[in-house]
C-alpha cells in the first residue's frame, strides 16, 4: 500500500532540484534572496469551488493552482523565485492523477523560473491545492494604494473569457478559447515587471473588474471612472455576455494598472514593443468610489464580482 512519502517522492520527481541552501525534505526551506526584498502570497484552489475533476484534468488543476499565485506576484511587479505546495488528497487519489497535477504545475514553474522548495501532504474529503509563492523585488512594489488623481487606468488582455468558459463547462462544452482561459489562466508576469517602471498602482483582476476596481479606489482613496465602450473583450464574449457581463467576470487574472498620465504614452509604447496587450479603460480623479459610463456617458448600474462568502452587488 502506498503511503504519504510515496506520494511525496512521486510528486517531487516532476520538479527540478531547487537552487536553495535547503529545499524539500527538511522541516523548513532555507532561502537566500539575492536581488531585493521578497513579496509573499498564498492562495488555494478547492474541488467543487474552483474546479471539478470532471471538467478539469489533473494538469489543468496543477497549472491553475500555481497560476493564480503567480498573478499576485505579477501584480506587485516582482520576479517569481520560490513556492511551497500543500496538497490535500482524497482517499484513493490515483498516483497517475498526482503525476498529472505535478506535470501541469511544473511546466508553468519552469516557464517562469520559479522553484518548488517545500510543502505538505494530507488527506481530505476533497482535493485542494494551496500554494505559497514568493517573488523578489528590484523596484518598489506596486500596491493597491498608489493610484493618484490624474492617473490613467489600463487593463491587460481581454475580460470575461474565464466567466464564459465556466458557463461553457457547466453546459458541457469542453473546448474553445474561453474554456482554456478558465482552465489555464496565464499570469502576466513579464507585464508586471515592465509595469513596475511606469505604474503607480496595480492589482490582478481575479474577482471581476467592477469589484477589483473598488479595491483599488478604497486603498488609494480616489475615485475612478471606467468607460464600457473601452473594455477589451473578444467578439465571442461581447456577444455572449456584453460589456456589463465582462465587468463582473472573475478569474481573468489580468492586471489592472494605474499609470500617471505623463507616463501613459511611454508605457503604451513599451508594452507594444514587448508584445503586451493593454487597453486604457478610464482614469482616476479626486473623491471616492467608482462609476461605469455607457457610450452615451450615462452612469450604469455596476455589476458585482465574485465573493466566497456572499454576493458583491457593486451597487451604490
Amino acid at each position: 500500500m502506498l503511503g504519504e512519502f510515496d506520494f511525496i517522492r512521486r510528486f517531487l520527481s516532476h520538479f527540478p532540484k531547487a537552487r536553495v541552501p535547503v529545499g524539500p525534505g527538511d522541516d523548513c526551506a532555507v532561502l537566500a534572496p539575492s536581488r531585493g526584498p521578497l513579496c509573499v502570497t498564498t492562495d488555494c484552489v478547492v474541488e467543487d469551488v474552483h474546479f471539478t475533476r470532471a471538467s478539469f484534468s489533473p494538469a489543468d488543476i496543477g497549472h491553475k493552482a500555481l497560476a493564480v499565485n503567480l498573478s499576485d506576484v505579477a501584480s506587485m511587479g516582482a520576479t517569481p523565485r520560490w513556492f511551497l505546495c500543500s496538497l490535500a488528497l482524497p482517499q484513493g487519489f490515483p498516483l497517475a492523477h498526482l503525476s498529472g497535477l505535478a506535470r501541469g504545475m511544473s511546466a508553468l514553474a519552469r516557464e517562469h523560473h520559479i522553484d518548488l522548495v517545500g510543502g505538505n501532504f494530507t488527506s481530505a474529503r476533497e482535493l485542494s491545492v494551496t500554494i505559497t509563492a514568493t517573488g523578489e523585488l528590484t523596484r518598489p512594489p506596486l500596491t493597491r494604494a498608489g493610484a493618484r488623481p490624474g492617473d490613467w487606468l489600463y487593463v491587460s488582455g481581454t475580460l470575461g473569457d474565464a466567466r464564459l468558459g465556466l458557463a461553457h463547462l457547466r453546459a458541457g462544452v469542453t473546448r474553445g478559447a474561453s474554456v482554456r482561459r478558465q482552465r489555464r489562466p496565464q499570469p502576466r508576469v513579464a507585464l508586471g515587471q515592465l509595469a513596475a517602471r511606469f505604474a503607480s498602482a496595480a492589482l490582478d483582476v481575479s474577482d471581476g473588474l467592477a469589484q477589483d476596481l473598488g479595491h483599488l479606489c478604497t486603498a488609494s482613496q480616489v475615485r475612478a471612472t471606467v468607460e464600457l465602450a473601452r473594455l477589451p473583450m473578444s467578439a465571442v464574449v461581447r456577444r455572449a455576455l456584453g460589456a456589463e457581463g465582462a465587468l463582473a467576470g472573475g478569474e481573468d487574472y489580468e492586471l489592472l494598472l494605474a499609470v500617471p498620465s505623463r507616463r501613459g504614452k511611454a508605457f503604451e509604447q513599451a508594452c507594444a514593443r514587448g508584445g503586451h496587450a493593454v487597453t486604457r479603460v478610464g482614469e482616476v480623479s479626486r473623491g471616492s468610489g467608482w462609476v461605469i459610463l455607457d457610450e452615451a456617458g450615462r452612469v450604469v448600474r455596476r455589476p458585482g464580482g465574485f465573493d466566497h462568502f456572499g454576493s458583491a452587488s457593486g451597487v451604490d
